[in-house]
């Protein structure tokens, strides 16, 4: 049995941040990283917030950034009684 393929958790902001700093629209951005522009808006709104890794390559290279600014930040472990 195969593990499943790891995924990307993302900063939805970050993204929507950097994509209009570039200028462009969401239907841009997603039409140049060969993803949805509904996917795409999902994830600046935070309805998702895991990628693929071809996706989120896809995604981070149209928008010119780097891991540190799109990624989301680790989580807190919880911490039990």
């Amino acid at each position: 049995m195969q593990a499943p393929q790891p995924t990307y958790q993302v900063n939805g902001a970050a993204i929507r941040e950097i994509r209009m700093s570039l200028g462009m629209s969401i239907a841009e951005a997603a039409a140049n990283a060969g993803i949805s522009a509904s996917y795409l808006r999902q994830l600046e709104l935070g309805f998702k917030r895991h990628m693929r890794p071809p996706n989120y390559t896809a995604i981070r290279t149209v928008l010119r950034t780097t891991d540190a600014r799109i990624l989301a930040p680790p989580e807190d472990p919880i911490e039990k009684e």
